[in-house]
């Protein structure tokens, strides 16, 4: 299922210092490329208060040599958009663990677009069913890769990277 993510990234030998090492040079040349770190926003949306994993993301993003936004908790897909905007992110990652990602992200990908910013990509993680998937992938278009349970920081932080659009 193309989008969908899960820990396909693997390191020489699978050392874990071997895949830090190999994000922390990917995030270099981005930064040499564009003139700038990747950034990224870590938003919840909606009545989800559950922050642990996004946490667990703004922090391990951020050791991985992001710069990383953290949204406050019961946002509007309105309020992360315009942050985003404001704080020019690369990504919006929404963390979604109360089942309302088939209507909220579509509203944030919907209100993007209305603000001039729907090149920003929105990736998402959390407890999204498989099922759901497809639907915010390529029915709806509203994110462009989940992460499900599971998923290490490492191959999240590197596949984003990966799916940022670049200047040249």
């Amino acid at each position: 299922m193309q989008g969908a993510y899960n820990s396909s990234f693997t390191a020489k030998h699978g050392d874990a210092d071997v895949e830090y090492d190999a994000v922390l040079k990917e995030v270099s040349r981005f930064e040499a490329s564009e003139g700038r770190r990747p950034r990224i926003l870590v938003a919840k949306i909606g009545q989800d208060g559950h922050d642990r994993g996004a946490k667990v993301i703004a922090s391990g993003f951020s050791d991985l040599g992001w710069d990383v936004d953290v949204g406050p908790l019961f946002q509007t897909p309105e309020e992360v958009a315009l942050q985003a905007i404001d704080s020019d992110v690369h990504v919006i990652g929404i963390s979604s663990q109360a089942a309302a990602h088939k209507t909220l992200l579509p509203a944030l990908k919907k209100e993007l677009e209305a603000k001039g910013a729907g090149h920003m990509l929105v990736v998402a993680g959390g407890v999204i069913p498989p099922q759901d998937y497809d639907y915010l992938l390529h029915e709806t278009k509203s994110c462009s890769a989940v992460f499900g349970p599971g998923t290490r920081v490492t191959d999240a932080a590197m596949r984003t990277m990966a799916l940022i659009p670049r200047e040249g």
